[in-house]
């Protein structure tokens, strides 16, 4: 009998995450130079790291040999002052999948259930099996979250839902008025966890101020990241805006320095950095319409997103994938969703989307 077949039964049922495939591997795969591959696979910011945070992140370099602040104090007051919360309610991770996770360890465990959504984040499965919790997958409506019947699955055993707005990889949006009439049917012992990791790319009448419902149902919990729209995603870091109770038992969980001290240097500066926002948004915009514009002139069909990728249904998409990356472009296939005909694109530089595109008609040709 070996060590490894004594883990629990819940743990070596677990599927490992499978992230994108890094521009590195390809080019070893096969043989095509570095500079010129494009990856749209990991919904990353084309803009890469804001100058601003960039230079924080060399300072705080200079100080790598010190262990990072483990409160996080100077973030959390960033984050206060950008968003009128105190830092009580605030626990911060190394990116929001640490977020998620710590939430999942603070509240799940053997005997408790979860509840989420059909072709939802692959973390929030991960995240409740790993607890030994168990995963109630609601089926999805239009690809996105069916609220009435994730709220009719609630079972006395359920300690989490996850909603992600927008959903990842599909890219489907709730409006705030939907989101919060769910609110008010889920068990107040039930805590709503809302990663809004794509909440940046929001048009604005799209908007709504979940931060502002904390008041209200404490058994909420926003998450977000820094990842996305301000192109921090190698540097991970995602924070969490939560009832003060619900901030403190996961903080209680939170491995002390999760997050380096360069990481937080250069979340503290980007978030000031309101111009690089508003630059991100504006070339997902832009980008977004160059994408679905080729798309309805090939006749494909896609997903309306409200994040920054766009979910495109190829037909074979395993073996359009193998095409694009054949062509050195790297986009992400999503079989693993229960969606093996479609492929997930990020938005990229015009030039980066316009190298897609050529390598999309030649691979459907």
């Amino acid at each position: 009998m070996s060590v490894a077949s004594q883990a629990p039964s819940y743990i070596r049922s677990i599927m490992p995450y499978q992230p994108g495939k890094p521009i590195s591997e390809l080019a070893r795969e096969m043989g095509i130079p570095e500079a010129s591959i494009v990856k749209l696979a990991s919904n990353e910011n084309p803009l890469g790291m804001s100058a601003a945070a960039r230079e924080a992140a060399k300072r705080a370099l200079c100080e790598g040999a010190r262990y990072p602040d483990g409160s996080a104090f100077a973030f959390k007051a960033a984050l206060c002052r950008k968003f009128g919360v105190r830092q009580e309610q605030l626990v911060v991770g190394n990116g929001s999948n640490d977020v998620l996770e710590i939430a999942a360890q603070a509240f799940l465990a053997p005997g408790l259930s979860a509840v989420y959504a059909q072709h939802a984040f692959a973390v929030y499965p991960l995240a409740t099996n790993a607890r030994g919790a168990r995963g109630i997958e609601v089926p999805a409506k239009n690809f996105g979250h069916d609220l009435d019947a994730m709220a009719a699955a609630i079972s006395p055993d359920t300690r989490m839902v996850f909603i992600a707005n927008p959903n990842n990889p599909t890219g489907t949006f709730i409006p705030g008025p939907q989101l919060e009439a769910f609110l008010r049917k889920v068990p107040q012992d039930v805590l709503v966890v809302l990663d809004e990791a794509y909440t940046e790319y929001l048009a604005d009448d799209q908007r709504y101020d979940a931060i502002a419902w904390l008041e209200r149902y404490p058994n909420l919990l926003v998450s977000r990241t820094l990842s996305k729209a301000y192109g921090l995603a190698g540097l991970r870091v995602g924070y969490a805006i939560a009832h003060p109770e619900v901030a403190d038992l996961m903080n209680r969980v939170r491995q002390p320095f999760n997050v380096s001290s360069i990481a937080l240097a250069a979340a503290e500066a980007v978030l000031a950095d309101d111009e690089f926002l508003a630059r991100s948004a504006d070339i997902n915009r832009r980008g977004m319409a160059q994408l679905t514009a080729a798309f309805a002139a090939l006749g494909l069909e896609w997903i309306p997103s409200a994040g920054n990728f766009v979910t495109v249904k190829v037909g074979d998409a395993a073996a359009v994938n193998q095409s694009l990356l054949r062509q050195g472009v790297i986009v992400r296939p999503i079989a693993g969703y229960g969606m093996p005909h479609w492929l997930r694109v990020s938005i990229g530089l015009p030039e980066e989307n316009a190298r897609f595109i050529e390598a999309l008609e030649q691979a459907l040709a």
